[in-house]
């Protein structure tokens, strides 16, 4: 519509440095020292919703960081879109790689560098922007319900009792998701899948002191040993998960929807350039998009133990941890595999070590239905502004959310993300594109008037 187009054309120096400003809150769920800030984020976020449009907006309080939460209900009889962000942001380690400030966002080369950018606060930021232009136009088709988190980079343990207690607060009909990407500007894209996520921490203990790497080495257990040992021992030869019962209930794709998959374009030496690898890694008997999107995984995501500070120091330390998480993919779920890691993690520990396992947090993995009325907006959204049909794909990353949804609410999710894959979020220099961002605000109005639209 014209009346959009107008609107954000006059307004787009103004949205783009809004968003520089949020970007500019440290709201790192993660670390304590940073809960004013996630507070103040909240409150920005609160604020930018009643400028938009909103007939009311409030900080909802949870045991841990709140949840904003606004709407704009134009005529109950209309249907309702529920608009689900975050604003809380990774951590920013390490410090040392970014090549500016990760709160004090550059743009270079149409790119805007910062934490969060992407994930989420830019693509969370294209929705108000959109409400926004909607609003402020009297062109808004359908309800808008938005609501914010501040705790889903620290799982959102807090979202799923939030869902409970505002079952009518947040009635809708569908629920739309900006927080994945797509495969480029070039070639647009809708992701029909995530895969779930299961969070472990374990801890190996030897002996009950760190010891002389001299006097007790060969002798005593190192705890490191051991388990670089036994995280080695859960893949084999081919790269496949080695914990008993871990693909039991995996959903295998049928030829045709391997077929589809492996149809989206997808170039194995640009993708092993860009990352600077020599070639690519994994379960063997599958490609790069089948084991990224509908495969499982299990990875280590940190490792520690000793003494890791300047210079040397001959120790052999007492205890050793690793964090490991395995994303998961249907019907595969968070609790039965982090039981099943657990078990048997503690059952190749060696009798000369002691192990403690933890499961932090965990989602379960969602495909999505492509035939359904709200996809095909979504659809049709797309090839209104970017001129040429999605390409529907599988996102590797995980959104608990998108199955509380459907398991509280009894909604389905449409994933219409603007990011790209090498966007580096959760990793230092996280970019976000300025031309994402504008079209991203350029094609929600279009989703909301189509779903608007009878089937």
């Amino acid at each position: 519509m014209q009346a959009w187009k107008d609107y954000q054309d006059q307004n787009k120096d103004r949205f783009l440095e809004e968003l520089l400003d949020l970007l500019r809150i440290p709201s790192v769920s993660a670390d304590s020292k940073y809960k004013n800030d996630v507070a103040r984020c909240a409150d920005a976020v609160k604020e930018h919703l009643l400028k938009a449009g909103c007939d009311a907006a409030e900080v909802c309080t949870t045991a841990g960081h709140p949840i904003v939460y606004g709407e704009k209900i134009v005529d109950p009889s209309l249907p309702t879109v529920l608009v689900y962000g975050h604003y809380d942001v990774q951590p920013a380690d390490p410090i040392d790689l970014w090549t500016s400030g990760p709160f004090e966002p550059v743009i270079k080369d149409g790119k805007i560098y910062a934490r969060g950018a992407c994930d989420d606060k830019g693509q969370m930021f294209m929705h108000i922007k959109a409400l926004e232009v909607m609003a402020k136009t009297n062109t808004l088709p359908c309800n808008v319900k938005i609501m914010i988190e501040g705790e889903e980079e620290v799982g959102s343990s807090n979202l799923g009792k939030f869902l409970e207690d505002n079952k009518e607060k947040l009635k809708a009909d569908i629920v739309l998701v900006s927080d994945t990407s797509m495969i480029s500007m070039e070639h647009p894209s809708i992701e029909s899948g995530l895969r779930g996520l299961a969070y472990m921490e374990v801890e190996v203990t030897g002996p009950n002191r760190d010891l002389h790497s001299g006097v007790y080495g060969g002798a005593v257990a190192n705890p490191i040993n051991i388990l670089c040992k036994m995280i080695a021992s859960m893949h084999d030869e081919n790269n496949h998960i080695t914990i008993p019962g871990f693909y039991d209930k995996v959903a295998d794709l049928t030829e045709t929807e391997r077929k589809a998959l492996n149809n989206a374009p997808f170039e194995l030496d640009e993708y092993q350039e860009e990352l600077g690898i020599k070639e690519v890694w994994g379960e063997k008997g599958y490609t790069t998009l089948e084991r990224t999107g509908t495969r499982p995984t299990l990875d280590v995501n940190g490792i520690w133990g000793g003494y890791t500070g300047e210079g040397a120091k001959t120790v052999l330390p007492s205890k050793a941890f690793a964090k490991i998480s395995m994303r998961l993919v249907p019907h595969q779920t968070s609790d039965e595999i982090s039981n099943m890691f657990a078990k048997h993690f503690e059952s190749i520990a060696p009798a000369n070590v002691q192990v403690k396992v933890t499961a932090h947090h965990g989602g379960e993995p969602v495909v999505t239905p492509t035939d359904s009325h709200a996809y095909k907006a979504a659809e049709k959204a797309i090839r209104t502004t970017f001129g040429k049909d999605p390409i529907p794909t599988r996102g590797g990353g995980s959104i608990p959310i998108v199955a509380l949804f459907e398991k509280t609410l009894g909604l389905k999710t449409v994933l219409l993300g603007f990011g790209l894959d090498n966007d580096n979020i959760h990793s230092p220099n996280e970019k976000y594109d300025v031309a994402n961002y504008y079209k991203g605000i350029e094609t929600i109005p279009y989703f909301h008037k189509f779903f608007a639209e009878k089937e």
